[in-house]
């Protein structure tokens, strides 16, 4: 009976052994995945070089605020995902230059009616997109060139309307707007904090504070700006 109580033992252990040893593995693989999964909330800070002349704006509007038009994704509505840029008075809007603010490669120009619209993906994060809107190109640029973070695109295009720009994430699950301030470095927002700005957060409005403070929309148009603050002034 001893000898069948310690071999009983030594199989159990060695069960134990074996599942202690998978468990480890599972749980290195689950951290691998999460690593590569795009649906990862972790927002890279890589955009070094900002895609605007700061020094000419004199405020800009938050993420998902009520100025301009519905410009949402495929989790949220009625909201304005993405940043106007208001240059200050006395300037002319069209000299105001316009840069690519990510090294990577342009997806599509699109004719706008004011301007052209300009998606570049990044090469550094294939999944990240920027959006550059009304900009009077200066330069030859099709699908498919190639462009380098700092390098010149062209100017906005005027006075008709403000220069604007989104990021957006190719998740698993949707298409994700995610605020130009999120992918900024330290060093480029400190920028604006030599203007005023306190914070990254100052120039978005939370998911959760614009829910409790919907705005109304008719199409792509909105019927309200809602009772948040929409914009950020610049010093």
């Amino acid at each position: 009976m001893n000898d069948f109580v310690r071999v009983l033992t030594v199989v159990l252990c060695a069960l134990m052994l074996i599942f202690v040893v998978f468990a480890c593995n599972q749980a290195d693989n689950d951290d691998d995945n999460d690593d590569n999964n795009d649906d990862n909330d972790t927002i890279p800070q890589f955009v070094q070089v900002d895609y605007i002349d700061s020094a000419l704006i004199y405020r800009l509007s938050k993420f998902r605020s009520g100025i301009g038009h519905d410009y949402s994704d495929d989790f949220e509505s009625c909201r304005s995902m993405k940043h106007y840029f208001q240059p200050r008075n006395g300037v002319d809007w069209s000299t105001v230059r316009i840069y690519s603010p990510v090294t990577g490669t342009v997806v599509t120009i699109t004719d706008e009616y004011a301007g052209s619209q300009v998606r570049i993906r990044s090469a550094d994060y294939p999944n990240i997109f920027c959006i550059i809107f009304h900009i009077n190109l200066t330069i030859a640029l099709e699908a498919g060139a190639s462009v380098t973070a700092g390098q010149q695109l062209g100017t906005h295009i005027g006075s008709q309307t403000m220069s604007d720009i989104a990021f957006g994430v190719s998740t698993d699950t949707g298409w994700k707007l995610v605020s130009y301030f999120e992918v900024m470095t330290d060093t480029l927002l400190q920028t604006y904090r030599a203007r005023g700005l306190n914070s990254r957060n100052e120039t978005i409005i939370s998911q959760e504070a614009r829910d409790a403070d919907p705005l109304s929309c008719i199409g792509e148009e909105f019927t309200n700006s809602g009772n948040l603050e929409n914009w950020v002034s610049l010093n």
